[in-house]
């Protein structure tokens, strides 16, 4: 494991560089932005995700059919894929303009902590909103989903805090705990998600979703982990992986991609008729 010297710089930030990602940011924040404010114009803001709870009306061991299932809110699904990008557009905005100077200050230290808690914040929106529309209205459930995201993303700031990447730490052990961590926190909610619909089709009778669904999760996922691919490409040092600012242009980048892409799926449930 790297010494936990947090103030030693390990990567050589040069003015040009730090420029294009800098511009790079600004991009992002752009595309961030203008798909935010799209479908807030787009979608409809009618369409509501339940949020539920089951009262099992009785001590425990109270046979279901006694119970009564409480609808208590309504998530505007529109509403929240759209915060998901407009959160995503501030922090790209932030690392971009507002605090830029201690943006160059954590890359040359080999991490970047806005990135943590802007994941913390909108990848955990997305998994809320990623289970809601697959059926898991629970709002216990939902809690616990919740939190299991974000101790996955704050285990990837470990990760990042306690391991040197880039060239001065190509002859330091990595300490992979935390990212083994993360992964097994980052299975929770998938399992969450896959297994109401795993038992609800083994029912007598049961008819699941149009096949397409199942493409769309299978993606969803897909997308998703893309970000977890990057950093054990950067600790592996693998390639070009091996410079710590290559791996941070991919976050950039999949924040193009993999999070425009999940945001545009999640939202189109709001224009299926029902």
């Amino acid at each position: 494991m790297a010494s936990l010297n947090f103030d030693r710089e390990v990567v050589e930030l040069s003015a040009e560089r730090a420029s294009k990602l800098r511009n790079l940011n600004l991009a992002a924040f752009v595309l961030h932005l203008a798909t935010g404010i799209a479908m807030i114009v787009l979608g409809d803001l009618d369409f509501e995700l339940p949020v539920s709870g089951f009262n099992i009306s009785g001590p425990p061991g109270t046979p279901l059919e006694n119970g009564v299932l409480n609808e208590f809110f309504g998530i505007p699904l529109a509403v929240g894929v759209a915060a998901f990008s407009l959160l995503s557009a501030l922090f790209h905005l932030i690392v971009g303009v507002i605090a830029f100077p201690k943006y160059k200050s954590e890359l040359r230290r080999g991490r970047n902590r806005f990135r943590w808690v802007e994941y913390s914040l909108s990848s955990t929106l997305m998994m809320v909103l990623i289970a809601a529309t697959t059926g898991v209205t629970d709002l216990a459930g939902l809690i616990g989903l919740a939190f299991a995201n974000i101790s996955m993303i704050l285990f990837g700031w470990i990760m990042e805090m306690v391991n040197t990447s880039g060239d001065a730490g190509r002859d330091e052990k990595t300490w992979w705990t935390p990212f083994w961590f993360g992964c097994i926190a980052g299975i929770g909610p998938w399992v969450a998600i896959l297994a109401p619909l795993w038992f609800n089709l083994a029912e007598d009778g049961a008819q699941g979703p149009p096949g397409f669904v199942y493409g769309i999760i299978v993606s969803i996922f897909v997308f998703f982990n893309t970000f977890a691919i990057n950093q054990w490409l950067q600790y592996k040092r693998v390639g070009k992986w091996a410079d710590y600012l290559h791996g941070e242009r991919v976050y950039i980048v999949l924040s193009f991609i993999a999070k425009s892409a999940l945001a545009w799926q999640i939202f189109a449930n709001t224009l299926i008729p029902t």
